[in-house]
């Protein structure tokens, strides 16, 4: 007999769906989208149609393994969880008796997002004194460009789009990264209002929208100001709103938008100057305009200005005054719960250095008093989806360094373990969910018993916790007690959600309105902000405007992956179609190259073996390299960050995977 159970989609995407679970005998069957959820109504992307594969896959780790070969050889031979973590204590006293608890490294990131899984080690880390990892891998210059002008003022409701009559999806492949946002795309398209989509190759969201705008990579934000400088030229400003509600209009109108002719945009972002203002004036005429925008625009050496800018165009048009006008970059609901009482950074001695994790590569072979000889991995798979590649095997293959990976399955960083620790999947564990794409949380009970002897990662920390005598109330405590405690903190977010609800599983939808005014420090939207070192929007050249090399390299979503997430599934490796890069027609033919022939790939930080597609859906002079693949299926010994750089964004230390450049040849 089966029984139908709530869970959450766990992996790291906007829009964090509610799921049914059907189980049977202790296992799970059927996964279906949950119809009651109120921003994913029932609908589920391909990747999480068969969950119930990955969770009882045979793939999956069920007992606790210590490496028996070379580093990253993936020999291992099975021990008990009591010799696993007496070892892991023991070597830890000694590295911090010889070098510090500095030398211990945890890595994590978003394997999971449910508030306690993802947060498990920050407690015991801050607790032993250990570095601390800054957690910037995805989008932080995004968050520092849409606080540059907005602060803290929380984004509108996604759904509140379907209101707009011309909705721009601006660096957003909402297809791959947030398909029900498309909701908000068909309404749009129902009411008669037109969709455009602003990118840097035609992804399958351009078959949503009314029309396509290819840019050149990494200039977004000198489109973004090309537009207001003909809003400005037609008179198309809302003066009066300007007038009331924002800073710093007349400056950027004198000082900076004369520079921004069509012309120049045009020359900056491969424009013809008739789409500038074609696109420019569909802005500026339309009735109430909303700009949905994407994470990637913001992975480059100027992410954080780029997003600046585009924050700044709603203002100029005052759509902010318009029902269905504005902006949605992401939610921001982090005070829901007091995190605090999960993270305790109050466990801390004293602050610890800041590691940045996109520096991984740099950090294991180069950091010094002390060196990193500890490192801890947990929901994340850092060989794969950390830039520089080499540079992170390179460090992984330090016999010194003793690393131990708490996860699901034998991945390319689990390979290079000392000791494997088998993970839970989200229908194992409790944990409770908050959205960054939508207003939603929702609590999750365990589905199913354990697969194996796999354990959660709170479990696990728990453990570790009593080996090195750490006496803190929260080591004792079960998942549900923290979620119990934290949801008896008052919180505004929370104020008159549907209690009752939340417990039973189902999704509810968190308070959250403007009331008058503009969460910024002067109270008005802040086009000039003294604050900061550049007190005006402007263009600033990414990393590799002027590169030496012949190709931008985008390092794109697939909506049949996630990251370096759902390869155990092979009909979802099938989908893809293998390990390819994406290649304009003109670009293959000057090179003597044809589809389906391995090409390499390459530049200043190694080369990496791809199968070609020859498609006009890539402009010249961008190839596309789309999900972070599992070597074990690479066409070669290394996958797509072995070409991206360590480099950081202009504000925020967010990383620049979409900045680089590479030359292609025949394999």
């Amino acid at each position: 007999m089966s029984v139908t159970k709530r869970s959450v989609c766990p992996f790291d995407c906007p829009d964090t769906c509610g799921l049914l679970i059907e189980v049977e005998n202790d296992q799970a069957v059927k996964v279906s989208g949950d119809p009651e959820h109120p921003f994913t109504r029932g609908t589920l992307c391909p990747k999480m149609l068969h969950y119930e594969k990955s969770v009882h896959s045979p793939l999956r780790l069920t007992q606790p393994l210590k490496r028996t070969g070379a580093k990253g050889s993936g020999e291992f031979t099975p021990i008990s969880w009591d010799e696993a973590i007496a070892e892991i204590a023991g070597r830890w006293r000694g590295i911090v008796e010889r070098f510090g608890a500095e030398a211990i490294l945890p890595y994590s990131y978003a394997g999971t997002m449910g508030v306690v899984q993802r947060n498990a080690g920050h407690p015991f880390f801050h607790r032993l004194g250990a570095s601390r990892l800054n957690r910037t891998i995805c989008s932080p210059a995004k968050g520092a460009g849409w606080q540059a002008v907005m602060g803290r003022t929380p984004t509108p409701h996604p759904d509140s789009a379907g209101s707009s009559d011309l909705l721009i999806l601006w660096g957003i492949n909402a297809a791959a990264t947030s398909i029900h946002f498309l909701h908000a795309v068909k309404q749009v398209k129902k009411n008669g209002g037109r969709v455009l989509l602003i990118d840097t190759y035609r992804t399958p969201t351009a078959s949503s929208a009314d029309r396509t705008y290819l840019v050149r990579p990494g200039s977004d934000g000198a489109l973004a100001l090309g537009i207001m400088h003909i809003l400005s030229r037609e008179g198309l400003v809302d003066r009066a709103f300007l007038e009331a509600e924002v800073q710093g209009y007349p400056e950027l109108e004198r000082e900076v938008l004369p520079r921004h002719t069509p012309e120049e945009t045009a020359r900056l972002t491969g424009l013809k100057i008739a789409e500038i203002e074609e696109l420019a004036l569909s802005f500026g005429r339309a009735r109430a305009p909303f700009i949905r925008l994407g994470s990637g625009l913001s992975r480059y050496g100027n992410g954080a200005m780029t997003v600046r800018t585009i924050s700044c165009l709603p203002a100029l048009v005052g759509a902010w005054g318009k029902p269905g006008g504005g902006m949605f970059p992401d939610t921001s609901t982090g005070t829901a719960f007091a995190m605090g009482e999960i993270t305790h950074e109050d466990f801390q001695r004293q602050p610890t250095r800041l590691v940045n994790m996109n520096r991984l590569g740099h950090a294991l072979n180069e950091l010094a008093d002390p060196p990193v000889m500890s490192l801890y991995v947990y929901h994340s798979n850092p060989a794969a989806v950390t830039p520089d590649q080499n540079a992170v095997l390179k460090g992984l293959s330090r016999e010194d360094l003793f690393t131990v990976v708490h996860e699901r399955f034998m991945t390319d960083t689990a390979r290079y373990a000392d000791l494997v620790l088998p993970a839970t999947s989200s229908l194992e564990h409790s944990d409770i969910y908050r959205a960054y794409g939508t207003y939603c949380i929702q609590r999750a009970q365990a589905a199913i018993p354990p697969v194996g002897e796999s354990r959660s990662n709170w479990e696990v920390f728990g453990l570790l916790a009593a080996a090195l005598g750490f006496e803190e109330p929260i080591f004792k405590e079960t998942a549900d007690q923290v979620i119990d405690r934290i949801l008896a903190l008052p919180s505004p977010l929370r104020q008159g959600i549907d209690e009752a609800a939340l417990a039973e599983g189902r999704a509810v939808e968190l308070t959250v309105e403007r009331s008058g005014g503009w969460l910024t420090d002067s109270g008005k939207i802040e086009i000039l902000n003294p604050q900061l070192s550049h007190p005006l929007p402007g263009y600033l050249p990414s990393h590799e405007e002027e590169g030496k090399l012949p190709f931008r390299l985008m390092t794109a979503p697939n909506p049949y992956a996630l990251n370096a997430t759902f390869y155990e599934q092979e009909e979802l490796r099938r989908k893809q179609g293998g390990m390819q890069l994406k290649m304009n027609p003109a670009d293959a033919a000057a090179r003597g190259l044809a589809s389906g022939e391995p090409v390499l790939a390459s530049n200043e930080l190694g080369e990496v073996t791809f199968s070609l597609e020859v498609t006009d859906q890539v402009p010249t002079g961008v190839v596309v390299a789309e999900g972070v693949w599992w070597l074990d299926y690479a066409p070669g010994k290394r996958s797509v960050n072995a070409l991206t750089s360590q480099r950081l964004t202009d504000d925020g230390e967010g990383s620049t995977f979409y900045d680089n450049r590479v030359e292609v040849r025949r394999a």
